[in-house]
């Protein structure tokens, strides 16, 4: 006669498990915002409270200087859409391999980009405008993050010091090709962190560079005459999207820098720098934006970051997970 395995889990324990189906619920949600993000930016719409606060629609705003203010906004969206997509697909990453391992490196990754992209929200009050949708997704997802961030560090080897991530994976070398890849990853991980703080920095305060205002053909007091509230709303959006790209180039730098060289990284890696540098770049041409001093960094960046994945590409190959 076959026993009954009885199972006395109840039924938050069972959904939150070692806490890695939420903080995986939380990669995706990001993956999702960041597509709707395109699709708004696609069908050229603005979001309802956008309108409200501003009280123009796109379509209103896009009769204005050759539609110019509508073209900028819309870049900086789809940068940041880009840049979540990239993020959440790295903290899916994160949760289904190293953590599932019991890796700490990954845990306290998690955490601190969980503040700094989680923190970045509050950099959009600095110009007084409150964006009401990202702040009740905020309220309903941070809890569950957190949730997920706590029960797995129950459920991590102790001790699960944070100097973790100061221990790489690999001795560092530029004496091989993988360790001249893995070097140009790295290199284009900290120059997204310094050009997301960059970006978050002038979106707190000036919140244009002069390139901005050249594509426009615009000065930041035009744009005050246009709509008093239109430099309040382009600020929350440079402050969020400085926030997301700093918080992308962290995650990148420790999973390469931590992460065991596998399969799995290499492919993640090449998901995030595909989607985010496609959509940074991508989105000039697209809206007439040509800069070449505007766009030199991230050509860049993407150039450096395609050689180092090609380099790493045998090696990551070769170590499987």
């Amino acid at each position: 006669m076959s026993q009954t395995i009885r199972d006395d889990r109840g039924i938050i324990q069972a959904l939150v498990g070692d806490g890695r189906p939420f903080l995986i619920f939380t990669g995706l949600c990001l993956v999702l915002s960041g597509a709707f993000a395109l699709f708004i930016s696609a069908t050229g719409h603005f979001l309802p409270h956008d309108v409200q606060f501003l009280g123009i629609t796109a379509e209103e705003l896009c009769a204005i200087n050759q539609c110019r203010i509508v073209h900028f906004m819309f870049h900086d969206r789809v940068s940041f859409g880009g840049a979540l997509i990239a993020t959440g697909s790295l903290y899916m990453w994160l949760a289904e391999f190293p953590l599932r391992r019991g890796k700490a490196w990954a845990w306290w990754l998690l955490l601190v980009t969980g503040i700094l992209g989680f923190g970045s929200f509050l950099a959009y009050l600095s110009y007084g405008y409150l964006d009401t949708w990202h702040g009740v997704a905020t309220f309903f997802l941070l809890p569950l993050f957190l949730i997920g961030l706590m029960r797995s560090y129950i459920e991590l080897p102790k001790p699960a010091p944070i100097r973790a991530l100061l221990r790489p994976s690999v001795s560092f070398s530029l004496k091989t090709s993988f360790g001249i890849g893995r070097a140009c990853l790295l290199a284009t991980a900290v120059g997204m962190v310094l050009g997301g703080l960059t970006i978050m920095i002038v979106g707190m305060t000036s919140v244009f560079v002069p390139q901005d205002l050249t594509f426009m053909g615009l000065a930041a007091s035009d744009l005050h005459s246009i709509n008093p509230r239109l430099v309040p709303l382009i600020a929350h959006d440079r402050a969020g999207f400085g926030g997301g790209i700093a918080s992308c180039g962290l995650t990148v730098f420790f999973c390469v820098w931590c992460g065991k060289p596998s399969k799995s990284l290499w492919q993640v890696l090449c998901v995030a720098g595909l989607v985010g540098f496609a959509t940074a770049i991508g989105i000039h041409p697209v809206v007439g934006y040509l800069s070449f001093s505007h766009l030199a960094p991230a050509i860049m960046g993407a150039l450096v970051f395609l050689v180092g994945l090609l380099l790493c590409f045998k090696p990551m190959h070769a170590n499987q997970q």
